[in-house]
């Protein structure tokens, strides 16, 4: 029966779909993104710093963080942030629909396995497209809380591009994408697809309406908790890496892989380093899948409207 009502579901949401067109599909996922972005920046940027701390030896403060650099650095690399939406979340939410609908075509169901497939490969197709403009936020994002002689400086977004790609080549713009890859496609099965299910979940036990505000909030904070604890220390791996300069001396790079990465961090710092910076990562994941999936939902109940 519960499959029956999920199948139910799912064909009821396509075919109020169908008559968006797919160009609307993927226009409202990256502006839904970018919206949601902007909201939670400041979040990422904390978590960003706090987890990347320990890398300095450093204990993070945030009131150490404000009367250095002030409130507004919170919003250091939100460019960046925007046009990693504009290539992530079009790529991630335009795909995931497009290809768990040709899926529903061929199997005549749609199913949380098949959630969980689609999500893992969008997200991580996703993922390796934006990873450019990944590296580039975590960059700008944690500049001005490194010691003054190890800062880039960078004075914006396009600025990172053309230095990065002159002084350390096209392949840093990649680096750390192992993680993110990795990173997203749990994202895509944890957000994603369990985001779906429970939508449905709310829906039946406390009366929430599916696509509701109160029914997406509580789905995208209990799914954003689920995917917070199982990517953060991919996410801490990938700041490492995104982040890194080689030895001075050696040239070689102190985090390689995620096992190399991790273990690293764990042999020297002890495990929950990989933590550190949870809460604010915590409110960036759960706060981005709200506002995102209300903003995509408004605007496509906006689009309707008109048509």
């Amino acid at each position: 029966k519960q499959a029956d009502k999920e199948t139910t579901t799912t064909t009821t949401t396509m075919s109020s779909d169908k008559k968006i067109p797919k160009p609307v599909i993927f226009a409202s996922s990256g502006l839904g993104g970018c919206i949601g972005w902007s909201i939670v920046h400041p979040a990422n940027t904390l978590a960003v710093r706090w987890n990347l701390a320990s890398m300095q030896n450093k204990t993070f403060s945030i009131r150490a963080m404000v009367q250095e650099s002030g409130w507004m650095s919170l919003y250091d690399g939100l460019a960046a942030g925007l046009m990693r939406q504009v290539v992530y979340a079009t790529t991630r939410f335009g795909l995931f629909e497009t290809f768990r609908d040709k899926l529903h075509e061929i199997r005549g169901k749609t199913d949380f396995s098949s959630r969980v497939g689609v999500g893992a490969v969008t997200g991580g197709i996703a993922a390796y497209l934006s990873c450019p403009m990944e590296v580039a936020v975590v960059r700008m994002s944690n500049d001005t809380n490194l010691p003054a002689e190890e800062r880039r400086n960078y004075k914006h977004v396009g600025d990172v591009f053309t230095r990065t790609l002159r002084e350390e080549g096209v392949g840093a713009f990649w680096r750390g994408s192992t993680p993110f890859v990795t990173r997203a496609m749990f994202v895509g099965v944890f957000q994603v697809a369990t985001l779906d299910q429970f939508k449905d979940f709310y829906a039946q036990n406390l009366g929430a309406k599916r696509d509701s505000v109160l029914n997406v909030f509580y789905a995208a904070m209990t799914s954003g908790f689920i995917y917070s604890v199982a990517t953060m220390p991919l996410e801490a791996s990938k700041n490492r890496m995104a982040s890194q300069k080689p030895d001075p001396k050696t040239g070689i790079l102190p985090y390689r892989s995620i096992p190399q990465t991790m273990s690293s961090v764990m042999a020297k710092e002890g495990p929950l380093a990989l933590f550190n910076g949870f809460l604010p990562y915590y409110i960036r994941c759960g706060g981005h899948t709200v506002t995102m999936f209300i903003a995509v939902q408004m605007l496509r109940d906006f689009y309707k409207s008109k048509m």
